[in-house]
């Protein structure tokens, strides 16, 4: 997530892309993202575990700021928002793909390696699917039902830094 082209970076992890970013967009995630007006989803990738997800995470929280720039203009060129890709406002471009593309291994014949997949089938949801923005209480529930690890792991209490 930014705050803009080469702005505030931030490098979080979850099981729900889809909500997570919609929490932030709408300041439902307290702290760093919050107080640096970190909104837009500019990159991300996605992980066959939730471990291999933490792991990438923990690496990339140590990066230099450089090889991140990298990676997001490497997928998104132009800074742009993808929201309305994830959402299924606008089809997922060929560069939102780049990231679910896995490095090339050595794999021993006759494995088969399946497609890679973007964003599994639920988490598309079509314009037109009359969903409605959660009530301020729902939004208050679910801000309160997040995952407590992974909570606090977004917010940086995980011994490693909140910001990117």
């Amino acid at each position: 997530m930014a705050s803009g082209r080469n702005g505030t970076l931030y490098i979080g992890v979850t099981s729900d892309l889809v909500k997570r970013v919609w929490q932030h967009r709408e300041g439902l995630a307290e702290g760093f993202t919050e107080d640096h007006d970190v909104k837009l989803l500019v990159w991300y990738e996605q992980h066959e575990t939730m471990e291999s997800a933490i792991s990438r995470e923990k690496a990339m929280k140590k990066w230099l700021r450089k090889w991140k720039l990298d990676i997001i203009e490497k997928m998104n060129p132009q800074w742009n928002d993808l929201w309305p890709e994830i959402i299924g406002e606008r089809p997922l471009s060929t560069i939102a793909t780049v990231a679910a593309i896995p490095a090339p291994v050595a794999v021993p014949v006759p494995v088969a390696i399946p497609a890679p997949v973007v964003i599994p089938a639920p988490l598309v949801i079509p314009a037109n699917a009359g969903i409605q923005p959660p009530t301020p209480r729902e939004a208050s529930e679910m801000r309160c039902a997040v995952d407590y690890e992974l909570d606090s792991r977004l917010r940086g209490n995980d011994g490693v830094g909140g910001e990117a």
